[in-house]
């Protein structure tokens, strides 16, 4: 099972997410600190759930993360977190470029 389908697999079971989208963007980060051939060090999750309701930002992402520690403490060496409840979906941001550094 490859990093992504864990953390895919992960965030489904414990926010019943309405929508996921896990997004590898290892490839963005080649030559930048954390990144290994083969990718899967650096991904971006958009998740919309209604376990987000009346949570805060900083909320959400430590429950994120909290579901993602053994991932995060091994292979994972960064993780972007777009967390909305359903009644603020539609604000996912554009793509992420290519890392500058």
């Amino acid at each position: 099972m490859t990093a992504k389908d864990r953390i895919t697999k992960k965030l489904s079971d414990a926010f019943t997410p309405e929508s996921l989208d896990v997004v590898d963007e290892s490839h963005l980060h080649e030559g930048h600190g954390g990144h290994r051939p083969g990718g899967e060090t650096h991904f971006r999750v958009y998740i919309v759930s209604k376990a987000f309701e009346g949570k805060s930002r900083v909320d959400r992402h430590r429950m994120i993360n909290s579901s993602l520690a053994a991932e995060l403490s091994g292979s994972v060496h960064a993780l972007a977190i777009h967390a909305y409840a359903p009644d603020e979906d539609g604000r996912r941001p554009p793509p992420a470029e290519a890392c500058k550094h």
